[in-house]
C-alpha cells in the first residue's frame, strides 16, 4: 500500500525529481532546495531523490522541527549524544563530533556526502550555519526541502542570493495530473466532472487529494458502477483521513494559533481585521507565515482557510457548545451588512449549527445562496427553519431546487406543483416556472400537456391563462418541441423586448417588501415584470436557436443563442439554471455548424466557473463534447468521453440529455466492436422514453437506428433509418434529415449521396459545405476531382470526411490498375486515420487478407495483444472489461488458426 501511494506521490514530479538528481551529480551548485507548500509532496520528492542517488553518495538525513526551532543544534542530536552537556552548544564541539561521524560513514563506503534536511525552514539559525560551514568545507552536498514561507534560515538563504544554491519550487498538480493520479489510484475510469471536483476540493494538492479519494470511497461517496466511478454527492468533509490531517496539524499549532484557526473555520470569509482584534496580530501573522490560512486582496482583507475543505473538516471537529462560545465571543465584532454573500450564508449556517435564531428573510436570502452554489443539504437547512406562513412557499421553491440539483425530479415537481400558483406574483415566478417545467419534462411529459395542464390550474386559481405570461413561455416550450422556428420568431417580434434596467430577482428583494406598503407592492410588481421580460426573452432566443438548428440554419442558430446572453446578467442568482439553459444551445449551434474549435471553447469555459456543479451538470456537458468527437469522425475518443457521460446522466439529467446521451454512446460501442457495452446501452436507450436534450429526439432515434445495424448487420437498423429520414418531422427538419442521411451513408447505403449534396446545399455551416463538397465529388466517380476535394476537406479541417475522398479515390484508382497513385491515395486515408486517432481502423494486415474477417475491435484487441499488453492493461485502455476481452482473443485465435498469444505475430501478414 505504501509503494502504492508512493507512486501517487511522484504523479507530476518526474522532471523534478530528475532536475535535482542533475545537479547534485553535475555539482553545479552546492546546495539544492526545493521549495513548496504544505501537503505539496516535498518529503516524497526528497524520499524519491535519496533512493536513486544512494548508489551514488551516502545519504544523511536530518529533519527540521517546530519544537525544536529554538534550541541550537536541537536537531543535531543523534550525532552529538557523546559530547559532554558543557560543549552540546560549542559550536567548534558539534562540527568536530559531526565529522567524526562523516569519517565513519566514508570509511565504511568511500562515497560523497548527500545532506538531505526535511523541513529545512525549522531549522534553527545555529545547525544552519553549520551546514553552510559543511558545505563550504566541501564535505557534503545538501538538498533542503522547505516551505516558502516563512522561508529558509537566513545563512542558507544566503548561499542562494549569493548563486550557490539553486531552488526548485514544487507547485499544486494540474488538472491533467489530478486526472493520472485518480485514474492510477482507482483503477478505472474517471468523467471529467469527479476530476473536476476533486481537483477543485484540493487545489492540486496530493496530501489532500488522497485523503479525499481514500475517505470518499471508503464511505460510498464515490463509486463504480458498470466500470466507472461516479461521484454521488458532496465531497465527504469529515472522513478519517482528512480528520487525521486536520488534527495533526491542530495539534502542532500553539493554543493561541488553535483558537484563530476555529473561529476562521467558523466564520470565513471574515476580516482579517476582526480575528485580529479577536486573537491577536501576531497569531495572524504566524498563520499567514506558516500558509495554513490565505489572505484576499480585495479592498478589504478576508481571511480563510487554505484550501476550503480544510475550513469544512475543521468545523466537524469543533462541539456544538465549543462553536456557541466562538460565537458569542465574536459577536460585539461581527457586522454582517458589510459581510459579502458568501460571508453572510456562512454566519447563517453556524446561527443554526450552535442552535441560534436567524430571522426568517435571512434564512431564504442564504438558501437561495446555497443552492444556486449546489449547497444543497444546507439550503433544505435552511428551509426547513422558515416558519412565517407567507414565505413558506418560497422555501419550498428554494427546496425544489435543492431537489432539482441532486436529481431528485419526481420530489422537485412534487414541491413545484404546490408552491408556483401561490408565487405567481414574486420576483422569482419566472425562476420557478421554468424550474417546474424542466422537472416535469426529466420525468417525460411533453411541453403540450405540461401547458394544457397549467392552464386549466391558471384557470381553476382564478388568474388569467391565455394571455398570461405563464402560457407564453408555456408555448415557447411547445413550439419548440414542435421544431417550430417561425412561431417562435413571431412570439420574439411581439414581445418587444428592448431590455429592463436594473432586472434582477432574489429572495432578499422579495421577502424582504411583502409585508410593507402599497409603495413596495409595486416594486415587487415592477421586479417581476422585469424578471418576466428578461426570462422570456432569454427562453425564447435559446429555443430558436434549437428550432434553428434543426431546421439546417446552425448560424442564424448561433446569433440567436448569443442575443439571449444579455439577458444573463439579470438572471444570474435565481432558482432556476439559464448559463447550462443558453450553453447548451449555444454549443449546439457550433457543432451544426462544424465549428469544432468554437464549441470546444464554449464548453471548456464552462468547469473553471461552475467547478461546484460539475457534478449536477457534467454529464450534459460531456455529451456535447462527445457528440463533437463523432461528427468529427473521432470514435475512440468520442467512446471515451460517452461513457462515462452516460453513468453521470445516470445520477443526474437536468437538461434531460440521458437517452441522446446513451444513443450516441450505444452509436461509438457498435461501431467499435464492443457487443457486449453496445447491448447494454441498446436497453439504457429503449429504456428511457422521455425527453432528450434540446431537440435531440429525432438525432437519438437516428443514432439508435444506425448502432442496431452495426450491431447486427441484419438490414433492419438501416431500414430505420431510412424510414426515420422520410418521415414528415423530420423532412420539415433539413438539418436533422441530413445527418440521418449521413449515418446511412456511413452505413454503406451509397444511393443517398445525391440527397445529401442536395440537403447540404441549403443547410448552414462548414460541416454541411464539407459533405456537400464530398458528395458531389463521390458522385463524379472520378478519383482526380475527389483526391482535390479531398485535399480541400483536409486542409479546411474536415478531417473525417477527407478520409472517405481519399478512400474513395484509392479504390477507383486500384479498380483502373493504377496501383501507384491509388498507394498515394492510402497513404493519405492513412495520414488522416492517424490524425483522427483511429489506429485501427481498416488495420493493414486485415486490409491485405480478405479471408481473416476480424471486427473492429477484435482488430483493436490483437493489435494491443501483439505490442505486449496484458489482458488487464488492454481491457483499460479499450474501456472494456478483462472477460470481453479474452473472449475476443479467443475468436481471433480461432479465426487466425494459431493457438497462444505468442503466435499472433506470426499469424499476421508482415507490413
Amino acid at each position: 500500500m505504501k509503494a502504492e501511494s508512493d507512486q501517487r506521490q511522484l504523479t507530476g514530479r518526474r522532471e523534478a525529481i530528475e532536475h535535482v538528481c542533475s545537479i547534485i551529480r553535475s555539482r553545479a551548485s552546492q546546495a539544492v532546495y526545493l521549495m513548496a507548500g504544505p501537503g505539496i509532496g516535498k518529503s516524497s520528492v526528497t524520499d524519491a531523490v535519496s533512493e536513486r542517488m544512494a548508489a551514488e553518495m551516502t545519504i544523511l538525513r536530518i529533519h527540521g522541527s517546530s519544537s525544536l526551532a529554538k534550541v541550537p543544534y536541537g536537531v543535531l542530536a543523534p550525532y552529538t549524544a557523546e559530547l559532554p552537556a558543557e560543549e552540546a552548544d560549542s559550536p567548534v564541539a558539534v562540527l568536530r563530533a559531526v565529522w567524526t561521524y562523516f569519517q565513519q560513514l566514508k570509511g565504511v563506503n568511500d562515497v560523497p556526502l548527500l545532506l538531505v534536511v526535511d523541513d529545512a525552514h525549522h531549522l534553527d539559525d545555529a545547525t544552519a550555519s553549520l551546514v553552510v560551514d559543511m558545505m563550504s568545507a566541501g564535505w557534503a552536498s545538501v538538498l533542503a526541502a522547505g516551505r516558502p514561507r516563512p522561508g529558509l534560515p537566513q545563512a542558507l538563504n544566503q548561499l542562494w542570493y549569493d548563486g550557490l544554491a539553486e531552488r526548485v519550487d514544487l507547485r499544486p498538480l494540474t488538472g491533467d495530473q489530478v486526472t493520472e493520479v485518480v485514474e492510477h489510484t482507482l483503477q478505472g475510469t474517471v468523467p471529467a466532472s469527479t476530476v473536476q471536483s476533486l481537483w477543485s476540493a484540493s487545489g492540486g494538492n496530493p496530501l489532500l487529494l488522497n485523503c479525499l479519494l481514500s475517505d470518499a470511497v471508503a464511505d460510498g461517496t464515490l463509486v463504480k458502477r458498470n466500470g466507472i466511478w461516479l461521484l454521488l454527492g458532496p465531497l465527504p468533509a469529515d472522513g478519517p483521513r482528512l480528520s487525521d490531517v486536520v488534527v495533526k496539524d491542530l495539534l502542532r499549532r500553539t493554543p493561541e494559533e488553535q483558537d484563530a484557526l476555529r473561529v476562521i473555520a467558523l466564520a470565513e470569509p471574515v476580516q482579517r481585521s476582526l480575528i485580529e482584534d479577536v486573537c491577536g496580530a501576531a497569531v495572524v501573522r504566524s498563520l499567514l507565515d506558516n500558509q495554513i490560512v490565505s489572505e484576499s486582496t480585495g479592498r478589504q482583507s478576508e481571511l480563510r482557510l487554505w484550501h476550503p475543505i480544510l475550513g469544512q473538516s475543521m468545523r466537524h471537529q469543533v462541539s456544538v457548545s465549543r462553536s456557541l462560545q466562538l460565537r458569542q465571543k465574536l459577536n460585539g465584532y461581527l457586522d454582517t451588512r458589510n459581510a459579502g454573500a458568501e460571508g453572510r450564508l456562512r454566519m447563517v449556517e453556524w446561527s443554526l449549527e450552535c442552535g441560534m435564531d436567524v430571522p426568517d428573510p435571512d434564512l431564504l436570502d442564504a438558501a437561495l445562496l446555497a443552492v444556486t452554489m449546489f449547497n444543497n443539504a444546507g439550503a433544505r437547512l435552511m428551509t426547513a427553519h422558515v416558519r412565517t406562513p407567507e414565505l413558506l412557499a418560497h422555501g419550498q421553491s428554494i427546496t425544489a431546487r435543492a431537489l432539482f440539483n441532486e436529481g431528485k425530479y419526481r420530489e422537485a415537481a412534487s414541491l413545484l406543483d404546490g408552491c408556483w400558483l401561490e408565487l405567481a406574483g414574486d420576483p422569482e415566478a419566472p425562476h420557478i416556472l421554468m424550474l417546474r417545467a424542466s422537472a416535469h419534462l426529466a420525468l417525460g411529459k411533453s411541453a403540450q400537456l405540461l401547458r394544457a395542464e397549467s392552464r386549466h390550474q391558471l384557470e381553476g386559481a382564478g388568474l388569467e391563462a391565455a394571455d398570461s405570461w405563464q402560457d407564453r413561455i408555456h408555448g415557447l416550450l411547445e413550439l419548440a418541441d414542435a421544431g417550430d422556428h417561425e412561431g417562435i420568431h413571431k412570439v420574439i417580434a411581439a414581445l418587444g423586448y428592448a431590455g429592463v434596467a436594473g432586472a434582477g430577482s432574489g429572495a432578499a428583494g422579495t421577502t424582504g417588501e411583502t409585508t410593507g406598503g402599497p409603495g413596495s407592492e409595486r416594486s415587487r410588481a415592477d421586479l417581476r415584470a422585469a424578471s418576466v421580460s428578461e426570462t422570456t426573452h432569454a427562453v425564447a432566443q435559446a429555443l430558436l436557436a434549437q428550432t434553428l438548428v434543426s431546421a439546417g440554419l446552425a448560424h442564424q442558430g448561433h446569433a440567436a443563442a448569443l442575443a439571449a446572453a444579455p439577458s444573463l446578467p439579470a438572471l444570474h442568482g435565481g432558482l432556476y439554471f439559464f448559463n447550462e439553459f443558453l450553453l447548451t444551445r449555444l454549443v449546439t449551434a457550433s457543432l451544426a455548424a462544424g465549428n469544432w474549435e468554437n464549441a470546444e471553447h464554449e464548453l471548456s469555459t464552462y468547469p473553471p466557473e461552475r467547478a461546484e456543479g460539475a457534478a449536477t451538470f457534467g454529464g450534459g456537458i460531456q455529451v456535447l463534447r462527445g457528440l463533437g468527437f463523432l461528427r468529427q469522425g473521432q470514435l475512440e475518443r468520442g467512446y471515451q468521453v460517452l461513457l462515462p457521460a452516460v453513468e453521470a446522466l445516470r445520477v443526474n439529467d437536468p437538461l434531460q440529455e440521458f437517452r441522446f446521451g446513451s444513443a450516441l454512446a450505444f452509436y461509438a460501442a457498435a461501431r467499435l466492436g464492443d457487443t457486449a457495452q453496445a447491448k447494454r446501452l441498446e436497453q439504457d436507450f429503449i429504456a428511457a422514453r422521455h425527453a432528450s436534450g434540446p431537440g435531440c429526439d429525432l438525432l437519438a432515434e437516428a443514432y439508435a437506428a444506425a448502432a442496431a445495424e452495426y450491431l447486427d448487420r441484419k438490414g433492419s437498423g438501416l431500414d430505420k433509418l431510412r424510414e426515420l429520414a422520410a418521415s414528415d418531422p423530420v423532412a420539415a427538419q433539413p438539418g436533422i434529415r441530413m445527418e440521418c442521411l449521413i449515418l446511412c451513408s456511413d452505413l454503406g447505403d451509397r444511393s443517398v449521396i445525391q440527397e445529401i449534396a442536395s440537403l447540404a446545399g441549403a443547410v448552414e455551416g462548414r460541416w454541411a459545405a464539407g459533405w456537400r463538397q464530398l458528395a458531389q465529388a463521390w458522385a463524379s466517380e472520378d478519383a482526380d476531382v475527389l483526391m482535390e476535394t479531398a485535399a480541400g476537406l483536409e486542409e479546411a479541417g474536415l478531417i473525417n470526411l477527407a478520409r472517405e475522398g481519399y478512400a474513395r479515390a484509392g479504390a477507383l484508382l486500384d479498380g483502373a490498375g493504377e496501383r501507384r497513385r491509388a498507394r498515394q491515395a492510402v497513404a493519405h486515408r492513412e495520414k488522416c486515420d492517424e490524425e483522427l486517432g483511429e489506429r485501427f481502423r481498416e488495420s493493414p494486415f486485415i486490409a491485405s487478407v480478405p479471408s481473416v474477417h476480424l471486427t473492429r475491435r477484435e482488430r483493436d484487441i490483437v493489435e494491443l495483444a501483439v505490442q505486449g499488453l496484458s489482458d488487464r492493461e488492454i481491457a483499460q485502455q479499450l474501456m472494456v472489461s478483462v472477460r470481453t476481452v479474452e473472449g475476443h482473443l479467443y475468436r481471433s485465435y480461432v479465426k487466425l488458426g494459431v493457438r497462444r498469444r505468442d503466435e499472433l505475430a506470426l499469424a499476421l501478414p508482415k507490413k
